[in-house]
């Protein structure tokens, strides 16, 4: 399975493309994260809504499982080139959908202390 298939890439691109342009005229747009990133194997989790020009890049809230999510860039081919015991690797959720913008994924993050809980809090507040 493919990280990162080709309409999403597209649709994370085009996000990072009109972050850049509004950022022309200062001001600011926070979209929804389209992708969601896990280890199967422990609470790593990240979302992304951005992909920059390089293809790697991607802009969104990383949570490695420590309890501090953190708003900033990371990059697709350190996340794909994560080897886990019994074979595993990162995978996509293939059922994120959300319409609750990277900002307040990050204020809930940070208020329950990772992505994961997030998710719940953010589920429950519709």
């Amino acid at each position: 399975m493919s990280l990162l298939p080709d309409p999403l890439r597209e649709a994370l691109r085009a996000n990072a493309i009109a972050a850049c342009a509004a950022e022309q005229d200062a001001v600011v747009i926070d979209h929804c994260p389209l992708v969601k990133f896990f280890n199967p194997m422990s609470a790593a989790t990240w979302i992304a809504s951005e992909l920059y020009p390089d293809g790697d890049t991607l802009f969104g809230l990383a949570d490695l499982g420590f309890g501090c999510p953190e708003v900033g860039c990371f990059s697709l081919r350190e996340i794909a080139a994560i080897h886990l015991p019994f074979g595993l690797r990162i995978e996509r959720d293939l059922c994120f959908v959300t319409r609750h913008p990277l900002s307040r994924w990050a204020q809930a993050a940070r208020q329950c202390g990772s992505i994961i809980h997030a998710e719940q809090l953010l589920r429950e507040a519709h």
